[in-house]
Formats: structure tokens, sequence, C-alpha cells
């Protein structure tokens, strides 16, 4: 399939990925810098400053027997250029280091020009299970002789979708054996346009059901898309420059050969693999949930697609190029959408949506392809050199100083410091810094510093 169009639109300066320095600043003037350079009004931004977003009233039509919400912290990523255009990123995730990550690791990309984000196809499936038939090849016959009419009639039940451009495009047919027997299974190709697209595919499966078995005789099983989106697949590529990647003890060409020594481990063995994808998905998911997405279908898709050849294996690859430069590139299925259901209904998924710039839902893949591939990087960075716990254990300790009961920024940047230049990052030695902070001269100069107090 050819590749949809791309933005074409030029970074400009207000609308610059690049905010040194957000990380630094209090909560006010983040959202005020955020308002001027992505264009959210105050009454926006107001969204952001509750506590909960979404009221109950939203929530109760969400699920059954709602009780009430549950709040996630809600970060922005910065540096991401995808396809020439400046995005950033809203991600939401408990996990310390990962949004600082996905940031480091777009820092790195944006060096070689960012990332290039495109999608390979853009077709969903819908599976129907035929089961006790005389002959397999006698059904597979009758489907493909009616194969029109079935695409007219998936396409009949959303008639929408045919007035935005989508529809059924194509049907395949599977034969399955198994130890009792055999069974057939029919994929139709749905192009849902900017639909995440589970509802309309089920609804057009379910429309064949019944003509399926009329023509063909057999028992029909199972109706219901398929989240290995294979037919929707999305590739995601960056070059990093070797100088950029040098270390005060290690030059960038090491470096370089070591991020690549780190992933053939990952294509080689499951046990890594798993830890490593894990990684990718520490980027794509956050967007997902953000925008009100899948993020459970996009994880099995994935961790499928990872196994597609009997052997679970990374789903990134990373080579030195003919100049010494790192080159990345990240494949995977990824069935999103900016229209419908939740992205719609509920506000913050909305803003985030209009934050990045209302993408459609093929930009949209491909902003979270290149956030997977830049936290894949920062990650692998840092285990092939200074090891992942460095960085990851100083925003951890800002959890467990919390935990021991810290109040104050100054009481947690100090007893985190504490935990981290000890090396023994736990609630009880927490406590015990805390209790002398408190009671000694530890308070004393964070007050004549001007820290606290």
């Amino acid at each position: 399939m050819a590749d949809k169009p791309q933005p074409d639109a030029a970074p400009t300066a207000d609308r610059s990925s690049r905010l040194p320095g957000f990380y630094k600043l209090d909560r006010d003037t983040r959202l005020a810098m955020l308002g001027e350079v992505s264009g959210l009004s105050e009454e926006e931004l107001g969204l952001l400053r509750t506590e909960s977003a979404l009221p109950f009233s939203s929530a109760e039509t969400f699920i059954e027997n709602a009780v009430g919400t549950f709040s996630l912290p809600l970060g922005i990523a910065t540096n991401f250029t995808i396809n020439g255009r400046d995005t950033l990123v809203p991600m939401v995730v408990e996990e310390s280091s990962v949004v600082a990550a996905a940031s480091f690791g777009a820092k790195l990309a944006r060096a070689g020009g960012g990332f290039q984000a495109r999608l390979l196809n853009d077709l969903m499936i819908g599976q129907v299970q035929l089961l006790d038939f005389d002959s397999a090849d006698d059904v597979i016959g009758i489907i493909e002789q009616h194969r029109g009419f079935l695409l007219q009639l998936a396409n009949e039940s959303q008639p929408g979708l045919i007035r935005r451009g989508g529809g059924a495009r194509d049907l395949k047919v599977r034969r399955l054996r198994h130890p009792k027997g055999e069974m057939i299974v029919l994929h139709l190709h749905v192009d849902c346009k900017d639909a995440m697209g589970a509802n309309i595919v089920n609804t057009m499966i379910e429309r064949l059901g019944k003509p399926l078995a009329d023509m063909t005789g057999a028992r029909v099983g199972l109706k219901i898309l398929s989240n290995l989106a294979d037919q929707q697949l999305v590739e995601a590529t960056c070059i990093v420059p070797k100088d950029a990647l040098t270390q005060p003890n290690m030059p960038g060409y090491a470096v370089v050969k070591r991020i690549v020594e780190a992933y053939t481990f990952a294509f080689i063995d499951p046990y890594r693999a798993t830890t490593h994808n894990k990684g990718i998905m520490n980027g794509i998911d956050p967007v997902a949930i953000a925008t009100g997405n899948d993020w459970r279908a996009v994880e099995a898709g994935a961790h499928a697609y990872a196994a597609r050849d009997g052997q679970y294996r990374s789903l990134s690859e990373w080579w030195r190029d003919e100049t010494g430069d790192l080159r990345g590139r990240l494949v995977l299925p990824l069935s999103v959408g900016t229209v419908g259901g939740v992205t719609k209904l509920h506000p913050t998924a909305k803003l985030c949506l209009k934050l990045m710039g209302n993408p459609s839902a093929a930009e949209l893949s491909g902003i979270m392809a290149s956030v997977g591939l830049a936290q894949n990087l920062s990650a692998i960075r840092a285990l092939a050199t200074e090891g992942i716990q460095q960085g990851h254990m100083k925003m951890h300790a800002k959890n467990i100083a919390l935990l021991a009961g810290a109040t104050t920024d100054a009481e947690v940047a100090y007893v985190a410091d504490q935990l981290v230049s000890d090396g023994h990052i736990n609630a009880e030695r927490a406590g015990q810094i805390l209790v002398k902070l408190r009671n000694g001269s530890a308070g004393d100069r964070l007050t004549r510093d001007g820290e606290g107090g």
C-alpha cells in the first residue's frame, strides 16, 4: 500500500519542542510555556490544573459499576522532531524517568535530524471462523467466488465509513489444521480511516456471519477483530551522529559499538528481548493512554508481532552505518484512532491531541513509534554505558523520600540526594536521613542556603 501523506509543515519558533530547562520550572511556569507553544487556551490549561479533569458523569458512561476516577501523572516529552515537524508529546505514566528518557532519546536523535515515521500499511483485520464442513477446498472456492458480494455486504453496514473514504478492501482465507481436524478463517481487511476501528470491524464481520453459513454450509464460530494488526504496521527511523553519543570517558564510536551489541543481545535472546521491548512500550503506552487509545490492544499486538518468526525478538534494530553513525529502526503494528470513543469524550484526551497539533491516526501512530524508538535509544545507551540505575534511581529516590514522610520540595531533594550518594535507596535509610535533617545541622544548612525553612 502507498504511504499515507505526511505533514509538510516546517517547524516554527513558536512550535519548537526544544524547551531547555523545562523540568526545572515550577508547574505554573510550565503550563504558561505550554500554552504559548501549543496554543492551549486558559480554559484548557485549567483542565491540567485540576486533579481530575474527568467528571464522574462521564466516567459512568465509560465503564460499568463506576465508583470514582483514578488519576495518573501527565507529563510532556520534549525535543521531538518527527518528519521535519517539532512535536510536544503528552505521556501518562507512573514510572519514574520514562518522560525524561524519552526526551533525552529525542534530543540524541534530533542531532541527526529527528525521526522519520511512515505507515507501511493501514488495514484492520476482522476474523470469521468456519467449522464443521465436508470439504475445505469447496468452502474456500465458494468464498473466493463470492468475494465481491461479501465485500459489498460488509461495506453496506458502514455507510459513514464509506463516505469518509474508508471501507472493506480485501479478504483473505486461511486454512488452519489442529489435532482434531481443521478450520477455515476468513480475514476481512478494513481501512478505518482515523478511527481505531474495533466497533467498525466487529460490525462488518457480524454482518458476514449468516451469509457465509448459508453459502458454504459450514458452522460459523467466532466473529471478532484481531489485535495482531500486521496489516497496520508503522515504521520509525533515526540517525544518531556518533559525536552526539560521546561521553567524558568514552568516545562516540565506542558507544555506538556497545549499543549495537545490546541490540544483538535482545535479538537473539527472548529473556533480554522481553525487557528490551518493555522499554519500547514504556514510550508507546503512555501516549496511547494520554490520547484515549486502547494500550492493551497495542501491547498485545506488539508482543505477538515480536514473535512472528517463532522466537520472541526485539522490535527495534540498531546498526552502525558506513560513516560510523548509529541508525535505528522500529516496526510494529499500531492500531490507534483520533476520532470517536474516549478520544473525543475524555476532556484531557482531546486536549492532548490538540497539544500535538490534532494529528490524524496515521500521524499519531508515527508519533507513538518515534517515542518508542526514542525510549529504546535512551535505555540501551544507558545500559551499555553507565548503567540504567544511575538516572532511574535518582527519580526513584524521590519517591522513597516521599514514602518516608518528606513533605517539602527541599526535604524531598535533600533526602533523595543523600540516598543516591549513599547508594542505599530504601525507606528505612530515607527515614533516618529525614530525622537527621529535621533535628540537626542539615536542616539549619537548608535554611541558610535559602532552600527551605
